[in-house]
């Protein structure tokens, strides 16, 4: 009983505009919102720019109009960008919260499209600095502002005093520009 026979209507909002309150019509599956199924529709609207948000709900009409939505997907053909809208709740007056609309955000990738490099950077950045943070090591951050260091020891206590020779032996400088 995860489908619904109810109407759905979707509003995409982009940096240009929004789309307004528009039904899903016709699918390429005789049966719409069916439980595993994936649905897919045509929506017409002028460039939106980069998408956001969008709402999705339904009407709350027929019987069985609970709904169990996974995610939205939507394939910008001028961009050709993806943008996903992950809700994994429950659309349903006697589910969940009971609410049968959602305001979801855009969830991947699309939104910034250097984060793939970035997260490749981070990963690769950290691989090769995780070694500072293993059981046993202090840090101390230099603050230039400030000219001082703070000291985070191994047990997790900071000492902002962060004397630079201390019992734990390793010591780790880590500079923070602010």
């Amino acid at each position: 009983n995860a489908g619904t026979e109810a109407d759905v209507y979707i509003s995409v909002y982009g940096e240009r505009g929004d789309t307004g309150s528009r039904q899903l019509l016709r699918p390429q599956k005789p049966k719409k919102f069916l439980k595993g199924q994936t649905d897919i529709f045509a929506v017409e609207a002028v460039h939106l720019g980069r998408l956001y948000k969008i709402v999705i709900g339904h009407n709350g009409l027929g019987s069985g109009n609970g709904w169990f939505l996974d995610k939205v997907v939507i394939k910008d053909p001028t961009t050709d960008l993806d943008y996903t809208f992950r809700c994994q709740r429950w659309l349903d007056q006697g589910q969940d919260d009971g609410n049968i609309v959602r305001e979801l955000t855009v969830t991947d990738d699309s939104t910034f499209p250097g984060r793939r490099e970035l997260e490749l950077k981070r990963k690769k950045t950290w691989a090769a600095e995780k070694w500072k943070f293993q059981e046993g090591n202090t840090l101390q951050f230099y603050n230039r502002l400030t000219r001082g260091f703070i000291c985070l020891s191994p047990d997790g206590r900071p000492d902002a005093l962060g004397d630079k020779k201390n019992k734990y032996g390793k010591v780790f400088f880590m500079w923070m520009y602010a």
